[in-house]
């Protein structure tokens, strides 16, 4: 009697969705920027431990990615994402907003669970 075993057949692996992605408006004013004085600079994304809920964006120019930074390319442009941030940011959209009083990058990140009364902070 002969038996024949048999490999279940894998799952096909979940398509992750982008790091991190830009808007329209989010990619203008990037180009403007590194238009504007930041030419051979590459703007560098992170979270650090701050704020009312524990974490908040941290954004800094840098000249050359860091060990173990993620490139991250999009609309034709190049960011950086901090390493130990990555977890934090999967699947995030970056935008630029103009109000009335005020006008800045904002993060649109799908793993927030909570962010504190004044927006500075977050939590996951």
């Amino acid at each position: 009697m002969s038996t024949t075993n048999q490999i279940p057949a894998r799952k096909p692996k979940r398509v992750l969705p982008p790091l991190m992605a830009l808007t329209d408006a989010a990619a203008e004013r990037l180009r403007a920027l590194y238009a504007k004085g930041r030419e051979g600079m590459t703007l560098r994304i992170g979270v650090s431990t701050k704020g009312c809920s524990g974490l908040s964006y941290e954004m800094t120019w840098v000249d050359a990615p860091g060990p173990g930074d993620e490139v991250v390319t999009d609309k034709g442009l190049t960011l950086l994402i901090d390493r130990k941030a990555s977890l934090f940011l999967i699947g995030t959209v970056m935008d630029y907003e103009v109000k009335s009083l005020s006008s800045g990058f904002t993060f649109s990140n799908p793993n927030e669970k909570g962010r504190c009364g004044c927006g500075e902070s977050f939590h996951v």
